[in-house]
């Protein structure tokens, strides 16, 4: 169900003229050596905003904290975690920030 989410929300910053990445792979470095691993983020809107798609029944800190790492490896201030499986989709979006206060 997340890739058809993705899917469909991928076609929005087009609409708008906005320039995405999706499902982009955020390299690993460990001890100065680029790991051939890493994680890929769902989309990565003009570089500045990572977006993690969701569809699950309940939310739990951890996904939370999975955004924060890609933040925090992409050198990213914000992210947005959006779970699809809520009656209202704005209920189920979720900001998180690495390194802002929030408000």
């Amino acid at each position: 169900m997340e890739s058809i989410y993705e899917h469909c929300l991928a076609k929005e910053p087009i609409g708008r003229g906005l320039h995405f990445l999706r499902q982009h792979t955020i390299a690993v470095r460990y001890k100065g050596e680029k790991l051939d691993l890493g994680f890929k983020v769902d989309l990565w809107v003009e570089q500045q905003i990572i977006v993690e798609i969701k569809a699950i029944d309940v939310f739990h800190e951890v996904h939370r904290a999975q955004l924060l790492s890609y933040l925090r490896l992409a050198d990213c201030r914000l992210g947005l975690l959006i779970n699809f499986n809520e009656v209202v989709v704005k209920d189920g979006v979720h900001r998180v920030a690495n390194g802002l206060n929030e408000l």
